[in-house]
């Protein structure tokens, strides 16, 4: 094995991620402001940015699902056990020893263990609730004249402002990673251009160098 420098984020991820990152910005920002926390904007004004920044991300989240899976790429969200406690033990202890991580991204899976968990438990989780109590809130007009519906509509929203604030707290996480091991623009990078650092095989490299000239470095 050896490293080199290999496209592994296509296009569509990085638009996907960038993109995401910038609506669920949005969406925070409005539903705090919905939920009183600031007066940046009026209710009103919320309400709209709020329901047109969900719809818009409804339709990435469309989109990226059928890529995941149209292209295989889901299998890079598959955890494994093999090296997650390594990996929980560097970031809980070795990180602040300067020691060395002890995962390298490879071709065939450039998330380590911890990575495909906390992304497979907010695709899993987090999201589909986030989506389901969203649409629920949003279609209130629809079911508001079942049995007992504000109380369920009390229930709806006390759901979406704690998934809400999972994935806060999911990004905050995700920022604060960025700042250990390599500097802040090594980590970034990746995602702009599409270049990580990867170890791979001599078949791998092989088969980059003759096939797909153009992802390897």
């Amino acid at each position: 094995m050896a490293l080199h420098h290999v496209k592994i984020f296509s296009g569509f991820e990085r638009f996907w991620h960038w993109s995401q990152m910038l609506l669920i910005v949005i969406l925070l920002i409005t539903g705090f402001g919905l939920h009183g926390f600031h007066n940046l904007l009026s209710f009103e004004t919320a309400v709209t940015w709020h329901t047109g920044a969900a719809l818009a991300l409804l339709l990435l989240w469309a989109f990226s699902i059928f890529w995941l899976f149209t292209t295989r790429t889901w299998r890079h969200f598959i955890p494994t056990i093999t090296g997650l406690w390594g990996v929980l033990r560097y970031y809980a202890y070795g990180i602040f020893k300067g020691e060395r991580h002890p995962y390298r991204k490879a071709y065939w899976r450039k998330h380590n263990p911890l990575q495909a968990l906390a992304y497979l438990m907010l695709k899993i989780v987090l999201f589909p609730a986030i989506w389901i109590s969203g649409l629920a809130y949003l279609f209130y007009f629809a079911w508001r004249d079942l049995p007992d519906a504000p109380a369920w509509l009390e229930g709806v929203a006390l759901v979406h402002t704690a998934a809400a604030f999972a994935i806060l707290t999911f990004v905050f996480i995700h920022v604060y990673m960025l700042t250990t091991g390599h500097s802040f623009r090594e980590h970034v990078m990746p995602m702009v251009t599409g270049f990580d650092e990867v170890d791979l095989t001599p078949e791998e490299e092989a088969y980059l160098r003759k096939d797909e000239p153009e992802q390897i470095r």
